[in-house]
């Protein structure tokens, strides 16, 4: 049995939607601790609509990126993919080590090749 990549089957042909979709769900999981410190402020919220606004708060990142990069979020490019996922290493290496993020990014490449 093929292990997906954050829901992605690599075996299989992908879409740059489905890489996208991959990629939110990486940064929602990889930073799910520095989202959850955000909870303190908010006790009465359900887990439920606690982990809708973590993925809320990640997409919102990516939109901001795609604007940024003058990308298409509905539609991706192969090239917007990368650009995406060089911005949120940056991103991410003001609190992760380096080791953390190269194999996310890995990870993530393997899809992306594939387009």
């Amino acid at each position: 049995m093929t292990k997906k990549i954050y829901g992605v089957d690599p075996t299989k042909d992908i879409t740059a939607v489905q890489a996208r979709d991959a990629i939110i769900r990486c940064f929602v999981s990889a930073h799910c601790e520095n989202l959850e410190n955000i909870k303190e402020y908010g006790d009465e919220i359900s887990k439920e609509h606690f982990e809708k606004l973590k993925k809320i708060n990640v997409e919102s990142l990516i939109k901001k990126y795609f604007k940024e990069i003058e990308g298409n979020y509905k539609n991706p490019s192969k090239e917007d993919l990368i650009k995406i996922c060089d911005k949120l290493a940056e991103f991410a290496s003001n609190f992760r080590e380096q080791k953390i993020i190269k194999k996310h990014y890995q990870e993530i490449m393997q899809l992306i090749n594939k387009l």
